[in-house]
């Protein structure tokens, strides 16, 4: 296991990178605006455990299959800017969000926001290049097992994740009830979600290696 020093080192940089917006965040956010805090929770979770899948991968050593075989890489890329388009057009074809039911809305279940988290993440390999470029800096060779040590890193990560995305869903969800109650800016949520999941899609469909 990582020493005290190796793992505060690590927690100040995930810190830093968990507080800086990016898309993670972005998705969280529009998804508790939408549909509420059970959902952002539900959505960080399925981000969170496509973060340990990724960093087992790397400590299997798959995630350099991006760096030697570029056509995973981009396969990899296009699989998941479809499925975010499919997302952005699953959600403006209904017609309410949760936090606005209307007869007519589709409620989607924790599990399938959660699948949904997991999914997106598992097919963005830009994650699984950050994970493959940031976590074997702070491996130590004495220090046991890799793969237990990459699996406490991924700990801290998400640890620190839910720490600084949980005041981000608490406040979207607050939010988003309040414009639930703002009659015409009811769609506004469900819009703004489906265009989180068109720019994520645009961002990873011409998105490089670098």
């Amino acid at each position: 296991m990582p020493d005290f020093a190796t793992l505060t080192l690590f927690a100040a940089a995930c810190l830093a990178l968990t507080a800086t917006p990016g898309p993670d965040m972005l998705l969280i956010a529009s998804r508790s605006v939408s549909q509420g805090r059970a959902a952002g929770f539900a959505s960080l979770a399925g981000i969170q455990a496509g973060t340990y899948c990724h960093a087992l991968a790397a400590a299997l050593g798959l995630s350099q299959l991006f760096l030697v075989v570029p056509v995973a890489y981009d396969i990899v890329r296009w699989a998941g800017a479809a499925y975010l388009l499919y997302l952005a057009w699953k959600t403006l074809r209904s017609e309410g969000t949760l936090l606005a039911p209307t007869a007519t809305l589709t409620r989607h279940p924790v599990g399938r926001i959660f699948r949904q988290g997991l999914i997106t993440n598992l097919l963005n390999p830009k994650m699984a290049l950050f994970v493959l470029a940031l976590f074997p800096q702070f491996i130590q060779p004495d220090a046991g097992p890799v793969t237990v040590q990459i699996l406490v890193l991924a700990t801290v990560l998400n640890l620190i994740g839910l720490g600084v995305n949980g005041v981000v869903i608490l406040t979207a969800s607050r939010l988003g009830r309040r414009l639930a109650r703002g009659g015409r800016w009811q769609r506004l949520p469900q819009v703004l979600l489906a265009t989180v999941f068109f720019g994520l899609a645009c961002r990873l469909a011409i998105a490089d290696r670098r």
